[in-house]
């Protein structure tokens, strides 16, 4: 189970990689100068401040593996990542209703945080 929870970890970290290529992989540079003072600030604050959660979510999994398999804190932070990413599953489904590959393909690895760090709750007994 230990090695489901460094994968789990790593699944972050991979989310953390990808939000900071957004400025290049979506021209944030000419972008989001379309949008106003406020809307440009928030867009780039709430990239960075999900970024950080990534890695802090990452850190957790992989110096303290044990405690999150074992002890009822560690159960309920993995409840609630997986939540997180269920909840960013259903939220493909309202915000991004294109019948594209690419949304296809994040929404899939979505659903695979969800299940990913859900399995370490089900499957320790």
């Amino acid at each position: 189970m230990e090695t489901i929870i460094v994968i789990c970890g790593l699944y972050n970290i991979a989310f953390a990689l990808f939000h900071f290529g957004f400025w290049k992989m979506f021209q944030w540079n000419s972008e989001l100068k379309k949008l106003s003072f406020a809307n440009r600030g928030i867009m780039q604050i709430l990239n960075i401040q999900i970024s950080y959660y990534f890695i802090f979510t990452a850190t957790i999994c992989f110096i303290f593996p044990t405690e999150l398999l074992t002890t009822k804190l560690g159960n309920w932070f993995l409840i609630g990542t997986s939540i997180f990413w269920l909840i960013r599953t259903i939220q493909q489904f309202i915000f991004l209703k294109a019948n594209h590959y690419k949304i296809h393909i994040l929404t899939f690895i979505f659903l695979i945080g969800t299940i990913l760090f859900l399995l370490p709750t089900l499957l320790k007994h």
